[in-house]
């Protein structure tokens, strides 16, 4: 009986070398799975609540009181159910996990279909994200720099995003989501980004409600209010983002028959899911209390004032895109050195990690994107 309880024990933590991501391989010396419910909170916390989450009162007021709240909390309830989803999945057939969503496609689909489906939509999430939070990192930066000296000298976001990125490339080389590092970046993003969303809306509410404000449509055309509607359900849908990552988080925790890993995974999605209500719903619904139709796409450039609280959110919005960038990008580390260790039949070792990893964080520096507006950014938001 001892015998068969271990063996069921391996078949639920192992699932052999070639399910195994690259990190967890015994040559690098990682556990497999020894994961916290905390590391659920804090990775699921980095992974949804984002900068974009500051356009929130624009949304609201490109949808109003009524339909903008609604918005609000069905996609909070939506979005919890179907992680809730993920979670159970997850384990769903006994004795196996489903620890990527290409695993999980290839169950449902079959081996070569599930790949065919899943794994490019997820390529182009992940990655559009990742471009989406360079870009956001330098353009902070940029608001930092003009916010503490608005008379100095204007320099291009370019450079920024290359100071931005500077620190991604040291990041990158953390073992994988289970290292207590990953899981300390994690939650420094996190709290960065409480932090900057508690100076938006209490900053908003110290300012008061402004003289003449306005609550109805901004725009006054049909096609116009159309417009406006499916732009701002694109900034709510991803505020709301992070299931990207969902079943590489749960796959960092031990699971058991008798303690399955969605017990801790769940009640980590559930602190997470209560953070995210507490930074979402002040934001919005403050920020268009406060401003109404004229609050900007982002909520900081309309504060203006203080000048030193205004530049230390901007410096939290870089800490939080700095540790969003590590979550996604991890899983994109995972795809390509699997492949070329399955195909091109690379060892996994540290120069070749450090090679891979190094050249994908440097090829997003390279590409001419800088030098957009935030409305462009915005529809980057929504298409990803």
């Amino acid at each position: 009986m001892v015998a068969e309880a271990r063996a069921v024990d391996q078949t639920y933590n192992h699932q052999g070398s070639d399910e195994q991501t690259w990190e967890n391989q015994k040559a690098n010396g990682d556990r497999s799975r020894d994961g916290k419910w905390w590391y659920s909170t804090s990775h699921n916390v980095t992974a949804m609540v984002g900068a974009g989450m500051l356009g929130l009162p624009f949304a609201m007021a490109e949808l109003g009181w009524g339909p903008g709240l609604a918005v609000l909390v069905l996609s909070w309830i939506m979005t919890l159910y179907t992680l809730w989803q993920m979670v159970e999945m997850h384990e769903m057939v006994p004795g196996k996990r489903f620890d990527r969503y290409h695993e999980l496609a290839q169950q449902a689909f079959g081996e070569k279909l599930g790949i065919y489906i899943v794994v490019p939509q997820q390529l182009i999430v992940v990655v559009g994200v990742n471009i989406v939070y360079m870009v956001t990192g330098g353009k902070s930066l940029q608001m930092f720099h003009h916010t503490v000296c608005s008379s100095c000298k204007k320099i291009k976001t370019t450079y920024f995003i290359m100071i931005f990125a500077s620190v991604p490339f040291v990041l990158s080389h953390l073992p994988n989501f289970n290292s207590t590092a990953s899981a300390c970046v994690s939650l420094a993003a996190a709290v960065m980004s409480l932090s900057y969303y508690t100076i938006a809306w209490s900053a908003s509410l110290h300012k008061g409600v402004q003289p003449d404000v306005q609550y109805g449509h901004v725009a006054k055309s049909t096609a116009g209010k159309v417009f406006n509607f499916f732009s701002a359900l694109g900034d709510i849908a991803f505020a709301y983002a992070g299931h990207h990552v969902v079943l590489e988080i749960q796959a960092t925790i031990p699971s058991k028959p008798e303690k399955p890993s969605k017990g801790p995974m769940w009640r980590g999605v559930v602190v997470a899911y209560i953070i995210v209500a507490l930074c979402y719903f002040p934001v919005a619904l403050i920020g268009y209390w406060i401003f109404g139709n004229s609050v900007e796409d982002n909520i900081l450039v309309s504060l203006e004032k203080p000048a030193w609280l205004i530049a230390l959110a901007y410096m939290f919005v870089v800490g939080h895109a700095i540790g969003s960038y590590q979550i996604s990008s991890m899983l994109v580390f995972d795809m390509i050195e699997k492949v070329l260790m399955r195909k091109l039949h690379f060892e996994p070792t540290p120069p070749h990690k450090f090679m891979v990893r190094n050249i994908y964080v440097g090829k997003w520096i390279q590409t001419p994107f800088y030098d957009i507006s935030s409305f462009q950014i915005r529809w980057a938001f929504c298409f990803y």
